[in-house]
């Protein structure tokens, strides 16, 4: 029997354009933190040994971590930069670029010498590619989650916008899990090749991404935008004049996300080799497992924001991960075993920072009006990665060598950062239902709970 042709509106199509969509930015945002944190872990067991070469091993460490926080503070410009081209030319357009930009940077860091072949080009070298990486990434998941949202059903974008964030994961679990297993060779195979294998994996993830990405269409509200001509000549302007407190919400929402991720997933591990004196493979295996199971309850977290609002399911993660900080540490620092130490990082990736997380792109995205979005979004967000994200392994770092071993004072810094968000959050005000095709700040506040296109 033969069978009618369904005209292109029916929802089969779109359900097969947002598995598309849903896709590329899976796969884009898994290498942009694929890469991002194979460096957080490099630093942690690897830089510090063969390329920031000094005699004290702290000074080591804080030079690795220095670096580390190097590739965040340069990713606001990278921000500024996409962000103004995804406004202008095209939210696909700079997915492919800053897709092309990581990729390339983290492939040549495999390729790094050592310090001891070739002395102070080494750190350089790995510095300036960290900048670059930095640079590219700067718009990746800005691009990704607005690209998500944009095309989501109304009543769906924090299920659908929660796929960016989960393919942040996906490439945490990556690069935990290559590590994992890496750090089974015998320790000078580790240090003289091992560790390289990582690195030289991401171009494997940059061609499927590519070859995804490259067959998309471009976002509808971006279109919409182009065709009645209401895009800002200067997105960049426009956002600094007119949505100056959405930037200040999103960039205090998301501190601190960016502070118990970088606790669990660049700090930890170093915690544990240097001050608790456990096996290199122990942080890895935990990351492993907490990034997995993150990863599976993000897409949940984004559902439930659609159901309840984004504001209450990310002030849970908040308040959740403010206090779970001490008992966070307790649990570490009294492990016997691994279990414990896997136990506190799966709950807190888990909850704290899977509440937080999984909302997010839909509610950073409906913070701004279409034509500055991706600039508002991009800039805003990896600015408070600058200031928060970056330096947190460092300040981490900085705080238990000041208190002798302890680790109160991080518990106490990441409280700070909890407080800072939840204010942010609970005067923000709920964004759930806005107009993405709203073009003035009245007109996107005035739509909170239309659930329009």
């Amino acid at each position: 029997m033969s069978r009618t042709a369904l005209p292109p509106t029916d929802r089969p199509a779109k359900h097969n354009s947002m598995l598309g969509v849903g896709a590329a930015s899976l796969v884009g945002s898994a290498l942009e933190w694929y890469d991002f944190y194979l460096y957080g872990t490099a630093a942690a067991l690897v830089f510090n040994r063969i390329i920031f070469v000094n005699s004290d091993p702290l000074v080591a460490t804080l030079a690795a971590f220095a670096t580390f926080a190097v590739g965040y503070l340069i990713r606001p410009l990278g921000g500024l930069i996409f962000g103004r081209i995804g406004d202008t030319h095209g939210r696909k357009y700079v997915l492919v670029l800053t897709l092309l930009v990581m990729g390339v940077a983290t492939f040549l860091m495999g390729l790094v010498p050592s310090y001891e072949q070739v002395g102070i080009w080494a750190p350089i070298t790995l510095i300036v590619l960290r900048l670059v990486q930095g640079i590219g990434a700067g718009a990746e998941f800005g691009g990704a989650a607005i690209f998500s949202v944009e095309h989501a059903n109304p009543r769906r974008r924090g299920l659908h916008g929660a796929w960016p964030s989960a393919g942040v994961y996906l490439g945490l679990l990556m690069a935990s899990g290559v590590f994992a297993i890496v750090t089974q060779l015998p320790e000078d195979e580790f240090l003289a090749w091992g560790w390289r294998i990582p690195f030289l994996l991401s171009a494997v993830v940059v061609v499927v991404a590519l070859v995804i990405r490259l067959k998309l269409a471009e976002s509808p509200a971006f279109v919409a935008l182009q065709e009645q001509e209401h895009a800002p000549a200067s997105p960049v302007k426009e956002v600094f004049a007119r949505e100056k407190k959405a930037m200040l919400t999103l960039f205090l929402a998301q501190t601190p996300q960016n502070v118990v991720s970088s606790i669990n997933l660049a700090f930890i591990t170093a915690y544990l080799v240097g001050n608790l004196h456990l096996a290199s493979s122990i942080g890895p295996l935990a990351t492993t497992i907490g990034t997995a199971v993150t990863m599976v309850l993000l897409p949940l977290f984004g559902w439930l924001s659609d159901r309840v609002g984004r504001r209450p399911v990310i002030l849970f993660g908040i308040v959740f991960s403010a206090i779970f900080a001490f008992p966070y540490f307790w649990l570490i620092d009294g492990a016997q075993a691994p279990f414990p130490i896997v136990l506190a990082i799966v709950v807190s990736l888990g909850l704290g920072v899977g509440a937080m997380f999984g909302p997010q792109a839909a509610y950073f995205a409906e913070l701004f009006t279409g034509g500055a979005r991706f600039t508002g979004l991009a800039f805003s967000r990896e600015l408070a990665g600058a200031v928060s994200a970056g330096t947190t392994p460092l300040i981490a770092v900085a705080l238990v060598a000041a208190v002798g071993g302890g680790t109160w004072g991080v518990a106490l810094f990441i409280i700070g950062a909890c407080v800072l968000g939840a204010i942010a959050v609970w005067f923000g005000g709920e964004t759930r239902g806005r107009r993405m095709s709203a073009t003035t700040v009245e007109e996107l506040k005035a739509s909170t709970g239309s659930f329009e296109s």
